[in-house]
């Protein structure tokens, strides 16, 4: 082949490549706008959802399901000769006390806070992918940061919240039968936040070993 026919091939091949880089997107900009808005549109929901149970909180009444650390308070007529005992119950208290209901309204705030942070995860990630930008040392510090808030926002509130609520059920007597022995924390704990940011920076780690092999590939070419 001649050089001219060798440059035509060349420009053929070129050609071709920036075809099929400008072919369809498996991620078009209408679903990553679609992403963008419904995290959004969910971050202002579960907003106002929060400031409403806040209020409830300092304000009253409110309607708490709350452990019962007793086992004295039990259900009859079971049948089967069965035997049961209460493990919460849903109580209307008229009004909570200042540092219980600031409590609750801490963890409230603290589960808020997780949330926001998974959605705003969810808005930059699609943003960035929008702009062509997402396998970047900048995505993958922000999936670090938003991992880190879900973790330790997550646990803390649940903490917040479970303290608050074993305070309460002592303050209105389902701690019977305990004697002079004070429970600081009494329900059950979801690791569930803590392993989803952890998920998260494991996450970010493969972003960061990604960009290195595609940097690694580039040089070889």
């Amino acid at each position: 082949m001649s050089k001219n026919d060798n440059g035509a091939i060349m420009k053929q091949d070129t050609g071709t490549q920036r075809a099929a880089a400008g072919g369809k997107r498996i991620v078009s900009r209408t679903d990553t706008a679609a992403a963008m808005i419904l995290a959004v549109a969910a971050a202002a929901a579960a907003t106002v959802l929060a400031v409403y149970r806040i209020a409830d909180y300092l304000t009253g009444p409110v309607t708490l399901t709350l452990p019962v650390i007793t086992t004295q308070l039990s259900p009859t007529d079971l049948s089967l000769g069965a035997e049961a005992h209460y493990t919460s119950v849903e109580a209307v208290i008229p009004r909570v006390p200042g540092s219980e209901a600031a409590a609750l309204a801490w963890g409230e705030a603290l589960d808020l806070l997780a949330v926001l942070a998974v959605l705003a995860l969810m808005f930059l990630l699609a943003f960035r992918l929008r702009r062509n930008v997402l396998f970047t040392a900048g995505s993958a510090w922000i999936i670090v940061f938003c991992g880190t808030v879900l973790a330790l926002a997550g646990s803390a509130g649940q903490a917040v919240d479970t303290v608050a609520r074993t305070r309460l059920a002592d303050s209105i007597g389902l701690d019977q039968g305990t004697g002079n022995e004070y429970v600081l924390f009494a329900g059950t704990f979801s690791f569930a936040p803590a392993v989803a940011g952890l998920l998260l920076v494991l996450v970010a780690g493969a972003f960061q070993y990604g960009r290195r092999l595609q940097r690694d590939t580039e040089g070889l070419i």
